[in-house]
Order: structure tokens, then C-alpha cells, then sequence
């Protein structure tokens, strides 16, 4: 069971990790704020739930009591994380929008 949970934690760790190189690419490679804004908002929350998730369950390969607070306290993390950054990620373009900031057309 634990080798099943190791293997899903990787995975769920590497695949965080490839959506923050996309969102990276993201940054790197689209024309204007809105867009690369878009792709850092995005990119990161999805990255970041992934790794957290991922971490949990290579915490939890150890069952017992400490080791699943530890894991809910990393989820709780995670939900934190889920909820703040699409909030600021809208915020700040609100803030382009304001400044004048015009979009690519």
C-alpha cells in the first residue's frame, strides 16, 4: 500500500509541476497583462493544489495519528491557497483595468 501511495505522490507531485512550467511559459510567451496574468493565476492554483495534494499522501504513506494532522494541515494549506490566489490574481487585473491598461486586440 505504501509503494500504491508513493507512486500516486509523484505523480501528483510531477504533474504540479508541469502546470507550473506551463504557467511559466505562460508568463513568459503571452502578449499582454491580462493573459499572462490569466496563466499565472491559473497555472499556480492548479500547481499548487497538486503539490499539496501530493504531499499529503507521501505523509500519509506513515498512518497514524500526528501524520494525518500534518496532512490536514498541508490540505488546509492548499484550500487556503485555493481561495486567495484567483481573489489577488483578479484583483490585480482589476487594478491594470483601472490604471488604463489596454488588452492586445
Amino acid at each position: 500500500m505504501s509503494y500504491c501511495l508513493d507512486i500516486c505522490s509523484v505523480l501528483l507531485i510531477l504533474s504540479g509541476l508541469g502546470f507550473f512550467l506551463g504557467a511559466s511559459v505562460g508568463l513568459v510567451r503571452f502578449p499582454d497583462f491580462y493573459t499572462r496574468m490569466h496563466a499565472a493565476g491559473k497555472g499556480d492554483t492548479l500547481s499548487t493544489l497538486l503539490i499539496t495534494a501530493g504531499m499529503a499522501l507521501q505523509v500519509l504513506g506513515n498512518f497514524d495519528l500526528v501524520n494525518l494532522f500534518v496532512a490536514m494541515k498541508i490540505m488546509a494549506i492548499g484550500v487556503l491557497i485555493m481561495l486567495t490566489s484567483p481573489t489577488s490574481t483578479h484583483l490585480l487585473m482589476k487594478a491594470g483595468y483601472d490604471d488604463g491598461i489596454d488588452p492586445v486586440t
